[in-house]
């Protein structure tokens, strides 16, 4: 069965993030979006564990579904009966020093079960607060981190996130290392998986060795039910906890598919930057500036392009063998916007969204499926055009640095954009009946 899974959200027990990131709007949104298998997010926070032990029933193996499919509180994501599964999941922000330097790494966890979660977050409990956010804060090391993950399951996962962000990534240019052995010592060989984050994708993770060495997820860490999916995995196994970790920690291209993903310069680390002075840089400009900021002097934030060029042994485009395909993509109601030349929370933004994902059953039907005669038969041409251009990676793009998102435009016209890479890697990525 070919379904997508979004592993990495948070709840609205963590700071920054929606009241409606609820199971009940999870579910229905999940529906919206496309995608079959969603992470809990926030496992460790005891209230929300207590209210995924008391909404989810156990479904298939290791995933949960929803007790009685509650009605969503969001108007668009009321569109009938959901089969969402839930995957047990949380997030972890280990601060600690090591080799004479502050680490600041953070880790999403997956479980197989609530006995599995019972017995990490007791062990949690001894290190630091678990009510104070969905995602605590824990002078932790990442080792440590492992190895009482895998103490109270060895079919637990340990996936570094948003790997290569400068404050929190595992191989961040502020506080991260410069490989996985370095950061999680003997228990390195436990780590199938890192996540690529929105700064960056698989060709950009594939030039260092770690990148290659293990697996590459693409999740949406969403602080809000509308932005769920913007990045997710897509595979074609019986729907399971372990069918999903196996086809993570083998890398079998005929059970985890492809990713899907942002287009890197819309993330919000991509270029080396200082936001005060809104300044962003390119890494060979970084370079003439010494790192530092021309206009106040100060340092630059160094963003993912140029950390990933520090660490790379292969040369920009290089692609090995064996690798699991992705997919570049926009979310569609920021293509919409752009067309219509207004900001995504317009309603006649979610007016066009909600007209497209009804008529197409999911948004990513909608980005992947119809032609552009089939879609003008829901919406104007323009909009029509602007997905088929989206999708064809005819974008202009203008990169993100030092904490602020980037921003893409679609083409709006036969001569558009240069087509960008998509992603494809010369493996065929179905455009009809993905999921």
């Amino acid at each position: 069965m070919k379904f997508a899974a979004d592993l990495h959200i948070h709840s609205k027990y963590s700071r920054a993030t929606s009241p409606r990131m609820n199971l009940g709007s999870l579910s229905q949104w999940a529906r919206v979006k496309g995608i079959k298998v969603m992470g809990t997010g926030d496992f460790t926070h005891p209230q929300w564990f207590g209210e995924i032990k008391e909404s989810l029933d156990p479904a298939e193996p290791g995933l949960f579904a929803l007790k009685g499919n509650p009605p969503s509180q969001d108007a668009t994501a009321r569109q009938g009966k959901c089969s969402t599964r839930f995957m047990l999941t949380a997030e972890i922000s280990c601060i600690y020093s090591k080799g004479n330097r502050v680490r600041k790494v953070h880790i999403v966890i997956f479980a197989p079960s609530f006995e599995a979660v019972a017995a990490i977050n007791s062990r949690l409990a001894k290190v630091g607060n678990l009510l104070a956010d969905g995602r605590p804060i824990l002078g932790l090391d990442s080792r440590e981190l492992a190895k009482i993950v895998l103490d109270a399951s060895p079919d637990c996962m340990i996936i570094p996130a948003h790997a290569m962000t400068p404050w929190f990534g595992v191989f961040g240019s502020k506080s991260g290392f410069d490989s996985l052995e370095e950061c999680f010592g003997d228990y390195a060989k436990y780590i199938y998986a890192i996540e690529t984050g929105l700064s960056a994708d698989p060709p950009m993770l594939w030039r260092m060795p770690d990148g290659r060495r293990v697996a590459l997820l693409s999740n949406s860490d969403a602080h809000s039910p509308e932005k769920i999916g913007r990045e997710v995995n897509v595979f074609d196994v019986d729907p399971s906890y372990q069918n999903i970790a196996d086809a993570i920690k083998t890398r079998d291209a005929k059970k985890f598919l492809y990713t899907i993903e942002f287009f890197p310069e819309e993330g919000k680390y991509h270029l080396d930057g200082h936001r005060s002075c809104n300044v962003s840089l390119t890494p060979q400009e970084s370079i003439k500036t010494n790192g530092l900021c021309p206009k106040c002097n100060r340092p630059l934030t160094i963003g993912v392009l140029n950390r990933i060029q520090e660490l790379a042994t292969e040369p920009e485009g290089y692609k090995p063998e064996g690798v699991i395909p992705y997919k570049s993509l926009v979310p569609l109601q920021e293509v919409i916007a752009d067309v219509l030349g207004v900001m995504v929370a317009n309603q006649a933004v979610k007016s066009e969204y909600a007209k497209l994902v009804k008529e197409f059953g999911s948004e990513f039907s909608v980005l992947l499926g119809p032609s552009a005669s089939d879609l003008e038969r829901t919406t104007s041409p323009e909009i029509a055009q602007g997905i088929i251009d989206a999708r064809e990676g005819r974008v202009e793009l203008v990169a993100g640095y030092d904490g602020v998102f980037g921003h893409v435009k679609v083409a709006k016209n036969k001569n558009g954009f240069a087509k960008r890479e998509t992603g494809d890697n010369g493996n065929p990525i179905p455009q009809q009946g993905l999921f």
